[in-house]
């Protein structure tokens, strides 16, 4: 995974923590549910960065 695709993943991540808590601060259900989705884009992504590596690191061992 390059190095772009990490920081990428990780500020997408933050930023849905970030509206997350927003939205829980203000009572605004719409701002949590859009922080909540922003999370987990970036854990899906980054799940899908870390299976791409696992199988560019099993052809490279053999």
């Amino acid at each position: 995974m390059g190095l772009g695709d990490k920081i990428s993943n990780a500020a997408e991540k933050a930023s849905g923590t970030a509206k997350e808590k927003v939205g829980d601060a203000t009572d605004n259900r719409d701002l949590q549910a859009e922080g909540q989705a922003d999370k987990l884009s970036g854990s899906a992504k980054q799940a899908g960065e870390n299976v791409k590596d696992a199988g560019k690191n099993f052809k490279d061992g053999i």
